[in-house]
C-alpha cells in the first residue's frame, strides 16, 4: 500500500517537470520571437511614382487655351447638362450642324454663340414651373470640336488642336511646339469660304466679299489707320473653279520671316477650321563645273551670282558662257530651260539673275578645256608650254 502510493507521487512529480519545461519552451520562444521583432524594421510601403512623361512629347493630343472672355458654343461640341433636383433630366448631348441641341424635357433649345452659363440659364427658364420649382442647372463643355485647327509641315508637333477662341497665327505656330529647323519663309493658310444669305447691303456670296476685301487692302494703303485684317485679305486668292460645285476655298500667304521680324500686320487671326501649312524651306541646285555641287537653301532674293559662289566657283573645265537653268512652273508643272551667259553674270556686264524654288542651275562642260587639263595632269605643266628655238 505504502510502495503504490509513492509510484503514483513519482508520477505526478514527473508529470509536473515536463509541465514545467514545456512552460519554459514557450516562454523561451516568446521572449526570442519578440526580441527578433523589435531588431526588424517595419518595411514602409511602397511610393507610388507616376511614370516620367519625355518633354518633347505634346501632353494631350488636343490643347486647350483659356482666353479672356468666355467661351461660345458651336455646332459638334459636346455639352453635358446637369440638374440637380432631377439627376434622372441630366444629358449628354451634341450640338448639331444648326447650332441646336434637342431635349427631350424642353425640346429643341439654341446653342449657337451662347456661354455655358446663359445656356443653363435658357434651360432653368424652362424647367420653372411646370417641372422644378428652383431648378439648378450646370452647363459644361466636354468637346471643343467648333474650334478645331488643322497645322501641318514644318512644325515640331503637327496635328490638330481645339482651342478655345481665335488665336492668331504666331500663337498657333507656338502652340504646335514652334517652327522646325527646316521651315520654309511662306506659310499657306487655307480657309473654306462660306456662303451666307444675302443681306441689304451685304456682298451676295464668297466671291463678292473678297473683291470687297480687295478695296478695303487698297483703301487701307490710302489711310494707315485701317485695321490689319482688310491689310491682310488683299493677298487672299480664291481657289473655286467655275462651274464646281461643295465648298470653295481661299489661299492666304503670309511670310513668315516678315512676321519673326515684327512685322505683326502679317500676325493674321486664324478662324476655325483653317488648315495652316508651312511647308519647308525652299531649296535649288547647282549641278556640273563647279567646284562644290549640290542642293542649297533658297533664301529670299538669291541670285545667280550667289549661287555660283555658294557652289564655290566654276571649275577649269566649265563652259559658264552655255549655263542653263532649268525652272518648273509651279501652276502647271512644266519645266522650262533658261540659256544664261554664267562669266558674264559674274563679271557685271549681264544683269544678274534672280534664282526661284526648285531651280536646277547647270555649268556645262568645255570638251577642249576637259582635253587641256587631262594632258596638264598627265605630263606636267612644263608639258604643255610652246617649245622655244634657240640659235647658236
Amino acid at each position: 500500500m505504502i510502495k503504490g502510493n509513492k509510484t503514483s507521487t513519482h508520477s505526478a512529480s514527473r508529470l509536473a517537470l515536463v509541465l514545467l519545461f514545456v512552460l519554459g519552451l514557450i516562454t523561451l520562444f516568446s521572449f526570442v520571437g519578440q526580441h527578433i521583432s523589435a531588431q526588424t524594421p517595419r518595411q514602409q510601403p511602397k511610393e507610388y511614382r507616376a511614370p516620367a512623361r519625355q518633354v518633347s512629347e505634346p501632353a494631350t493630343q488636343a490643347i486647350v487655351v483659356s482666353p479672356g472672355e468666355d467661351y461660345l458654343i458651336g455646332p459638334s461640341d459636346v455639352i453635358e447638362i446637369l440638374i440637380e433636383d432631377a439627376p434622372e433630366l441630366s444629358r449628354v448631348l451634341r450640338v448639331s450642324a444648326d447650332g441646336t441641341i434637342l431635349t427631350p424635357f424642353v425640346g429643341s433649345i439654341s446653342a449657337h454663340h451662347k456661354t455655358p452659363n446663359e445656356l443653363a440659364r435658357i434651360i432653368a427658364d424652362r424647367l420653372r414651373g411646370e417641372y422644378l420649382e428652383d431648378p439648378q442647372v450646370t452647363v459644361t463643355v466636354k468637346q471643343i470640336n467648333s474650334r478645331t485647327y488643322f497645322v501641318q509641315g514644318a512644325v515640331r508637333h503637327a496635328g490638330l488642336y481645339q482651342i478655345e477662341g481665335q488665336p492668331s497665327l504666331l500663337k498657333l505656330i507656338t502652340i504646335a511646339g514652334g517652327l522646325s529647323e527646316n521651315y520654309g519663309s511662306t506659310a499657306f493658310i487655307i480657309r473654306e469660304i462660306k456662303e451666307k444669305a444675302s443681306v441689304p447691303g451685304q456682298p451676295e456670296n464668297a466671291a463678292q466679299a473678297l473683291e470687297s476685301n480687295d478695296a478695303l487692302a487698297a483703301a487701307n494703303r490710302a489711310e494707315p489707320n485701317a485695321s490689319a485684317s482688310a491689310i491682310f485679305s488683299h493677298g487672299a486668292q480664291s481657289a473655286k473653279p467655275e462651274g464646281a460645285t461643295g465648298a470653295g476655298y481661299e489661299l492666304i500667304k503670309v511670310n513668315i520671316n516678315g512676321l519673326l521680324r515684327g512685322n505683326f500686320d502679317q500676325n493674321v487671326t486664324i478662324a476655325p477650321g483653317d488648315i495652316v501649312h508651312i511647308p519647308p524651306t525652299d531649296v535649288f541646285f547647282v549641278a556640273g563645273e563647279v567646284n562644290a555641287p549640290g542642293s542649297f537653301v533658297l533664301k529670299d532674293g538669291t541670285t545667280l551670282r550667289q549661287a555660283i559662289s555658294l557652289a564655290q566657283g566654276t571649275s577649269f573645265t566649265a563652259a559658264g558662257e552655255r549655263g542653263i537653268i532649268f525652272r518648273e512652273d509651279p501652276s502647271t508643272g512644266k519645266r522650262s530651260e533658261l540659256k544664261v551667259d554664267i562669266p558674264s553674270v559674274m563679271n557685271g556686264k549681264k544683269e544678274d539673275i534672280q534664282i526661284l524654288a526648285n531651280d536646277i542651275v547647270i555649268v556645262p562642260n568645255s570638251r577642249m578645256k576637259s582635253i587641256g587639263g587631262t594632258l596638264l595632269r598627265a605630263f606636267g605643266v612644263n608639258s604643255a608650254r610652246i617649245p622655244l628655238r634657240y640659235g647658236y
